[in-house]
């Protein structure tokens, strides 16, 4: 094999975007990333708790993973581009405003699916991630919005 072939082959790192360990990328990428996985891993056990009872025996991990997710989403805001320009306690509190009001009114509209849903654990999960994908989308392009929107506004009265 030659050095141009071996420098063609795929590994799964050069589909993840990862990023050097540094306490800012701890902050802004991995954290929200854990929180992520968290808040799937929570519409998973809101909807299925049988699921992870099964893998996890010794423990309830729901509290683990609201703590988690709520965490990341509030770190994936403080963050965020629109916030830059508030002091640190503006920030804290609007960002832990929205990851509660996220996660909570994330796990109330999984109960509430879960009890309108099929008895079949296997819809019930697949609600569950489909629910937080779509959740986290929203999110993600809502705050890419007023990101957009907060940088242009911005800009724009600087000219005016």
């Amino acid at each position: 094999m030659s050095a141009s072939e071996s420098k063609k082959e795929c590994t799964i790192c050069s589909y993840i975007p990862l990023k050097p360990l540094t306490m800012t990328n701890v902050a802004a990428f991995y954290v929200p990333v854990f929180g992520s996985v968290s808040y799937a891993t929570l519409s998973v056990n809101v909807m299925n708790p049988s699921l992870l009872t099964k893998i996890v025996p010794s423990r309830d991990v729901t509290n683990f993973l609201l703590t988690t997710s709520v965490v990341g989403s509030g770190m994936y805001i403080y963050n965020r581009r629109h916030l830059h320009d508030a002091d640190m306690s503006a920030k804290m509190l609007y960002s832990g405003f929205d990851a509660l009001i996220f996660n909570f009114g994330s796990v109330l509209l999984w109960a509430v699916l879960r009890t309108v849903s099929p008895k079949s654990n296997c819809i019930a999960t697949i609600m569950g991630l489909l629910t937080s994908g779509g959740l986290l989308y929203t999110g993600y392009s809502y705050l890419k919005y007023i990101d957009d929107n907060a940088s242009s506004s911005s800009s724009s009265s600087v000219t005016k």
